[in-house]
């Protein structure tokens, strides 16, 4: 009897998988814990750069969006402008674009109260600020606590050192009458101590630019030795024949440590904070540029002072 041939192979996709097939596995479900912790640090990491590594830079604020202790800030640059130009009806307009409220001057006064009752006046800066704060609102008629708590500009103590000088008496002839006892004669020396600045500051250039809309400008920015902005702070351009004083801190849509001077073609200025800063090692020089598309303009200065002392 002839014998059958075997049957031929099963095709290969009809055949069972082995067991260890990495098909047949078991699916692993997704490991949440490690994933919400890199989600927590990397967002940690984001904030802490955010905020403390490069914050962001506010612009194109008014000062009516400002924030109390910003109202602060600027409320005392316009004061202490004031103080140097008596520009009234500029340093008003600056006090109402605040929004203060229906009676901005007595706000200034309540300011400088909550100033003087903390610990902003513990500065001779603070203190001298705050002063010239309380000089505005009363002269506008207004009062507040810091009249009492804040002392009048500081007088110079003049001390009286009595250096007492011995004379000596001689024995008198017996014929003659004896003179006067001598007494002691008193030296009067006028002592007057001084207050060398206690803040320090150094200026540098940080950079230049040519730009058509902002041509010809000086940019400051004053900082504290960390980096933190310090409004307020008196600045002074000179150049032949003129100089100018301006304070910080009054174009809070461009900082609040902000301001800047506009040149002429063709003068030096040259730049310091008068009293605190020797100026910069040299002049600024508005001489003309172009831009990169081809327009003529003036060369504009970033200036920074940052506190070294």
């Amino acid at each position: 009897m002839m014998s059958l041939p075997p049957p031929p192979p099963e095709p290969a996709e009809h055949l069972p998988f082995p067991r260890q097939s990495r098909y047949q596995r078991r699916k692993r479900s997704v490991a949440w814990w490690p994933l919400f912790l890199g989600w927590v640090i990397g967002l940690s990491g984001a904030l802490h750069y955010a905020w403390n590594v490069a914050p962001v830079a506010q612009f194109d604020t008014v000062p009516r969006q400002l924030r109390p202790e910003a109202k602060a800030d600027y409320a005392i640059a316009a004061a202490l402008q004031f103080a140097y130009d008596s520009d009234l009806s500029k340093a008003v307009e600056r006090m109402i674009a605040l929004n203060l409220g229906p009676d901005p001057f007595q706000a200034l006064a309540d300011i400088a109260c909550d100033l003087a009752r903390g610990g902003y006046v513990d500065s001779t800066a603070g203190l001298r600020a705050v002063r010239t704060l309380r000089t505005f609102y009363q002269l506008q008629g207004k009062q507040g606590c810091a009249d009492q708590l804040i002392p009048d500009a500081d007088v110079a103590a003049i001390v009286t050192v009595v250096v007492p000088t011995a004379t000596s008496t001689l024995t008198p002839p017996p014929s003659k009458t004896p003179p006067p006892q001598a007494s002691p004669t008193a030296l009067n020396l006028l002592v007057i101590p001084t207050n060398p600045p206690r803040r320090l500051y150094q200026g540098r250039v940080i950079g230049t630019y040519c730009d058509v809309e902002l041509s010809g400008l000086i940019e400051v920015y004053v900082q504290d030795f960390q980096g933190r902005p310090l409004p307020g702070e008196r600045v002074r351009v000179r150049w032949d024949g003129g100089s100018d004083v301006f304070v910080v801190g009054l174009k809070p849509e461009r900082g609040p440590n902000y301001a800047d001077f506009q040149m002429e073609e063709g003068r030096g200025y040259i730049v310091d904070m008068p009293g605190l800063s020797d100026p910069l090692p040299s002049p600024l020089v508005a001489n003309s540029c172009t831009t990169t598309t081809g327009q003529t303009a003036i060369t504009s200065y970033r200036v920074i002072f940052t506190q070294i002392g």
